[in-house]
C-alpha cells in the first residue's frame, strides 16, 4: 500500500538496524512515550533485534491507562444512577473501575454507547432532548480539539442536555515527572508523533535542556521507530541533548495552531491524578468556567467515595518504566485481558496488553 509499505521495508529496516549496532558503544535506556509506539515495538519484533546495549522502556503514553479509577467509577455512576446516555471511545469500555467496567454496566442495563467522535454524542443529545448525554472525554492533546469542538457545537445548537466528563492529560508534564523520579534511569525519549502533530515540539526544548536528555519526535511504523532510536542513540553517543523531529512528514515545530487555539478556548490547565501514579501538577485539562454548563462533574455534582487501587496491580510501575509488564507477579495469571486488574492489560495502547498478545508466556527474548 502506497505511503505505508515504504515504512515497513525489511531491507531498509536492516540498514537502519545495522547503523544502530555500529553506533552504540554503551548501555542506554530509551523511553517511548506513546503506547502505540510500544505496540509497534512489540508486534514488529523490534525489541527482539535491537542490540543488547539498548533497553526500551515503556512509558505512560496511554491516556486510557492513566485515567483515574475514580473517574471511571463516576462515569459508571452517571450511567447507572443518573440515567444518562454515557458515550465513550471503545478503548475505555473494558477498563476496570473499582467494582466493574463500563461494559459490565452496559450489560446490566446502563445506556453506554461506543462512538468514534464526540460530535456523534452531540447528535445523540440533539435527537434525545429528554435525555442527558455525557461524553467521556479521554485522551492526550490529540483528542482534545475534537472534544472542545463538541462543546462549542452543542453551545451553538443551544443544547442543554450535553456535557463531557473530562480526563485529558498532557505529555510534557508527564516526561518531567518521570525524569524527577528518583528511580528514573531514562537517557532519552521517543516523543509521541500524534501528540506533536497537534502541539508541535516547541514545548520539549526546556525539558531536553533541564534534564540533559535527547527527545526525538517519532512516528509509529517500524521505520519510524528504528530511525527514532538511531537518532536518539547518535545524540547520546555524541553527548548531545537536543529536540529532533523524525516524523517530519506529519509534525512541524509549531504544530496545528487552529487546533491549539480551540483547546485553549475551551479548556484550562489543571493538576491531574494519573492512575497508578500520582497527581502531576498542571498535567490535565478541564473546562473553563464559561463552559461550566457542559462540565458533567459540575452539572451533576458527582460526589462519590474514591476507591483504592487494587494493591496487586503494578501498572504504575509499568507506566513509569520501573518494571516491564511480565515482571508483575500477576501478569498472565490473575491479570489477563479477560479479567484485568489494571487498564494497561485491556487498553489498545497498554503495554501489558502488547506483551500478553504478542509474547504470551515467552519472556526470555524480552528480559
Amino acid at each position: 500500500m502506497k505511503y505505508l509499505d515504504e515504512f515497513r521495508d525489511p531491507v531498509l529496516a536492516k540498514k537502519i538496524l545495522d547503523e544502530i549496532k555500529r553506533t552504540v558503544t554503551r548501555p542506554w535506556r530509551i523511553m517511548e512515550v506513546c503506547g502505540g509506539q510500544t505496540h509497534s515495538l512489540v508486534k514488529n519484533g523490534i525489541l527482539d533485534v535491537l542490540p543488547e546495549e539498548i533497553t526500551m522502556v515503556h512509558g505512560p503514553g496511554c491516556p486510557v491507562c492513566v485515567t483515574p479509577l475514580h473517574l471511571i467509577d463516576k462515569a459508571i455512576y452517571l450511567a447507572e444512577e443518573k440515567g444518562v446516555i454515557l458515550c465513550s471511545f471503545g478503548d475505555m469500555i473494558r477498563v476496570p473501575g473499582s467494582k466493574k467496567s463500563l461494559l459490565e454496566a452496559k450489560a446490566q442495563g446502563a445506556d453506554v454507547r461506543i462512538l468514534y467522535s464526540p460530535l456523534e454524542a452531540v447528535n445523540i443529545a440533539k435527537a434525545n432532548p429528554d435525555k442527558e448525554v455525557v461524553f467521556f472525554a479521554v485522551g492526550f492533546e490529540t483528542t482534545a480539539p475534537a472534544n472542545a469542538l463538541s462543546v462549542i457545537h452543542a453551545q451553538k445548537l443551544g443544547l442543554k442536555n450535553y456535557s463531557i466528563l473530562s480526563s485529558h492529560v498532557l505529555v510534557p508534564p508527564a516526561i518531567e515527572n518521570i525524569m524527577e523520579d528518583v528511580d528514573s534511569e531514562i537517557h532519552g525519549f521517543l516523543a509521541a508523533g500524534h501528540v506533536c502533530s497537534i502541539m508541535g515540539y516547541w514545548e520539549y526544548y526546556p525539558l531536553a535542556e533541564k534534564f540533559k536528555v535527547p527527545i526525538v519526535v517519532t512516528g509509529f511504523e517500524p521505520m519510524d521507530i528504528l530511525q527514532g532510536i538511531l537518532m536518539v542513540v547518535k545524540q547520546l553517543e555524541e553527548g548531545r541533548y537536543e529536540v529532533e523531529n523524525q516524523y517530519s512528514r506529519v509534525v512541524t515545530e509549531e504544530g496545528n495552531i487552529p487546533a491549539q487555539e480551540i483547546i485553549s478556548k475551551v479548556f484550562k490547565v489543571t493538576d491531574r491524578v494519573w492512575r497508578g501514579m500520582e497527581t502531576i501538577p498542571l498535567s490535565g485539562l478541564e473546562l473553563k468556567d464559561e463552559y461550566a454548563a457542559y462540565d458533567a462533574m459540575k452539572k451533576f455534582n458527582v460526589d462519590i467515595e474514591e476507591a483504592e487501587e487494587n494493591p496487586n496491580c503494578l501498572a504504575g510501575d509499568v507506566m513509569k518504566g520501573i518494571i516491564k509488564p511480565h515482571q508483575c507477579p500477576e501478569f498472565g495469571k490473575r491479570c489477563t485481558p479477560q479479567n484485568p486488574l489494571g487498564a494497561p492489560m485491556v487498553s489498545s495502547e497498554g503495554a501489558c496488553a502488547a506483551y500478553y498478545h504478542h509474547y504470551g508466556n515467552i519472556f526470555s527474548k524480552i528480559d
